[in-house]
């Protein structure tokens, strides 16, 4: 190239020109730009030469200032109309004849300006451009309109996001939400840190982010992890910043699909023919139901009545949702699935729709309802010395709380002989029970309740009411199973085998109370559950099934149906194989909410203890998880938590200690204590 000659290059994608000054080497030429910059060149960084005249960098302003006004992009739709019958190629020097109708360097230069920048038209074949065909030129208009909206809904997005960043309300549009369904997606991996013990760096290279979740964190300028994905939603208000993680990595449905809510509403605007036509009537019966104050899904009641021989008679009702309902159809299918009702420290997530689960299901008070009730006969020591099972009419009398009954208990209230005299029966049933080989394990057990921003950790009170309850619970459960065994019902009979406990003298050197359970416990095996009947060690009994939540749990609700088609002398609704494979599948989903219930019962935990890290608690220390390393299992006694905790010295297991929360995170599930002195403490409470 000569001294003087005008070239164009690019620097970091940008036009830029340049006069050729001298040589670099053999091949190379540096060129200095209008801002006076030298720049070093190979040829195959110049992308246009203007030929024909000298200049000096001085020039190229007046250069620019010529070339402008040929500068107009829509010119050349009216050159390829002209040239894309004959698919011609073209220079820019003959651009420039064609569109200004001269050559000169200015005319040239902008011709091939507008050749290089142009998406649509042409497209350059060496030195030349060729003329796109007019189906290509459609499809690219298309392209460039689909970019164009592109480009809009994300700078709209970006206004919304903006928006909400500010604390602004926002009418999110359907494309918003689908952006943000899948960073939601995305950062429920989160859970994955807990579930799989791995840290958040692992998680966000195990789980690299979907190309649409990409772009959207990319656009908002936010890091791509699954911590980044959170925060953002945390920051829209689209999440609280305590969502439940778990419950999103979860198959738990949480809203009910609208076909569903559809038929259950028609089943309580049209209630379906009965199909227990021979109902007995126990109306006349007091009955009592008895449960926490905020339970809502009310599915069993108790009473008790004197027989005309003198013998007495315990009354196990419970609802009988199966009224509403027949196996297969829409309402069981979904239970089905479900498996369970959800309890969560938030609130829970019904098994049934909760406009039949809190009504015609349940067993209100004061209303006529059915149900499956179990007349039973116990002998002098506890055992069942007779039973019958009917699907009943009942018309419950009293909704008591658990608190109300241990008051009527303390005070022995007159009016109410039926509830003093089933607390006896209880008892009865209970130490027969323990004569039969049942296993007592009394631990602490929280319960958490959030309302609102508020966290409430209370013990769970082993109370005479609960433990009235219970036994009237399993008593019926037994009933259930002896029936089923008797007329070899299939039904999902539950079971526990026998547990290997530490020998006496082992038990007896660790120290009474809870590590002794804790000890215990631990040797306790697994429930299982199969179509045939099995011992229940833990219970003291040689058969048992579940079947007094038939509202809350399917297992239960399996047991009404076989048991209510047998009591109408009906063909079974499954067959031992069908009912297998049932219950298979309702196991699996009801492990995986036990899981999600553990999980979030712990997340709140740790968050309970987070906010107070000033509080000193009192601890027992109840077992090793690794004693080489000084890792134990800890006890908070007011708030029934048991926790690791890792110890600086030596302990031993009973040792009652204090400790502080030192550090606490619930979304990575961790918790450190620091044990506090006496002289501390004492410190602390003055």
């Amino acid at each position: 190239m000569e001294k003087g000659t005008l070239v164009e290059f690019r620097v970091q994608g940008d036009r830029r020109l340049g006069v050729v000054e001298r040589p670099d080497g053999k091949t190379r030429w540096f060129v200095v730009d209008e801002r006076g910059q030298s720049h070093s060149l190979a040829p195959r960084q110049v992308t246009y030469t203007v030929n024909k005249e000298t200049y000096k960098p001085t020039d190229i302003p007046k250069f620019l200032e010529q070339v402008k006004p040929y500068l107009d992009p829509s010119s050349l739709e009216v050159a390829w109309e002209l040239l894309v019958e004959g698919g011609e190629t073209i220079t820019p020097e003959e651009m420039a004849n064609l569109l200004f109708s001269e050559s000169g360097a200015p005319h040239c230069y902008a011709a091939h300006c507008l050749l290089s920048d142009d998406k649509l038209y042409f497209k350059q074949k060496g030195e030349a451009y060729e003329a796109r065909t007019a189906a290509q030129v459609a499809e690219r208009k298309h392209q460039i309109e689909v970019e164009a909206l592109k480009a809009k809904g994300q700078q709209e997005f970006l206004a919304r996001v903006e928006q909400a960043l500010k604390g602004e309300a926002v009418e999110w549009q359907r494309h918003d939400r689908q952006r943000l369904e899948g960073i939601e997606k995305y950062a429920a991996l989160l859970a994955d840190t807990v579930r799989m013990g791995v840290n958040y760096d692992t998680l966000a290279r195990a789980y690299p982010p979907s190309a649409p979740v990409l772009e959207t964190m990319t656009l908002l300028g936010r890091p791509t992890t699954p911590q980044g994905a959170f925060q953002l939603l945390v920051d829209l208000a689209w999440w609280s910043p305590h969502e439940n993680l778990f419950l999103r990595r979860s198959s738990i449905p949480v809203q009910f699909p609208q076909k569903v809510l559809e038929v259950a509403q028609q089943r309580l605007d049209f209630p379906p023919t009965d199909s227990d036509t021979n109902r007995l009537d126990l109306t006349h019966l007091k009955v009592y139901t008895i449960d926490d104050e905020t339970t809502t899904e009310i599915d069993d009641g108790l009473s008790w009545e004197v027989l005309p021989d003198g013998r007495e008679r315990l009354w196990v009702h419970i609802a009988d949702p199966t009224r509403w309902l027949v196996p297969e159809d829409e309402l069981d299918l979904e239970a089905r699935k479900r498996g369970s009702t959800v309890y969560l420290p938030t609130g829970m997530i019904p098994m049934f729709p909760e406009i039949l689960a809190t009504g015609p299901m349940s067993l209100v008070q004061g209303r006529i309802c059915c149900a499956l009730s179990f007349g039973i006969v116990l002998g002098a020591t506890g055992a069942v010395e007779d039973y019958s099972i009917h699907t009943s009419l009942i018309k419950p009398t009293y909704r008591l709380t658990y608190e109300d009954v241990d008051e009527m208990l303390q005070l022995g209230v007159q009016a109410e002989p039926e509830i003093e005299a089933i607390a006896t029966w209880a008892n009865r049933r209970k130490t027969w029970r323990y004569a039969q080989g049942a296993i007592s394990i009394t631990m602490p057990e929280a319960t958490i309740k959030v309302k609102g921003d508020e966290i409430n950790i209370d013990i769970l009170d082993d109370s005479p009411s609960r433990q009235l309850v219970a036994e009237m619970m399993i008593l019926a459960g037994e009933v259930a199973a002896r029936y089923g065994q008797r007329h070899n019902i299939p039904l999902p009979f539950r079971g526990q085998p026998q547990p290997e406990l530490p020998p006496d003298e082992e038990l007896l050197q660790l120290p009474a109370g809870f590590v002794r359970a804790c000890a215990m416990r631990r040797c306790m095996p697994k429930s299982e559950m199969s179509i045939t009947p099995l011992r229940h060690a833990g219970l003291g009994l040689d058969t048992y099934t579940q079947a007094t939540s038939p509202i809350r749990r399917y297992s239960d609700l399996l047991t009404h149906f076989q048991l209510k088609a047998h009591l109408r002398g009906e063909v079974l609704p499954f067959s031992a194989e069908q009912l297998k494979e049932v219950m298979m599948t309702v196991t699996t989903i009801t492990q995986e909410v036990t899981m999600v219930e553990r999980q979030t019962n712990r997340y709140y935990a740790l968050e309970y203890l987070r906010r107070n890290p000033e509080q000193i608690w009192h601890v027992t220390v109840l077992m090793w998880l690794r004693e080489d390393s000084n890792l134990a299992l800890i006890l908070l006694e007011d708030l029934g938590l048991q926790l690791p905790m890792s110890f600086k010295r030596s302990v031993n297991l009973g040792e009652q200690i204090l400790v502080k929360v030192a550090h606490a995170d619930p979304q990575k599930d961790l918790i450190q204590f620091q044990e506090i002195i006496y002289q501390e403490a004492q410190s602390a409470v003055n």
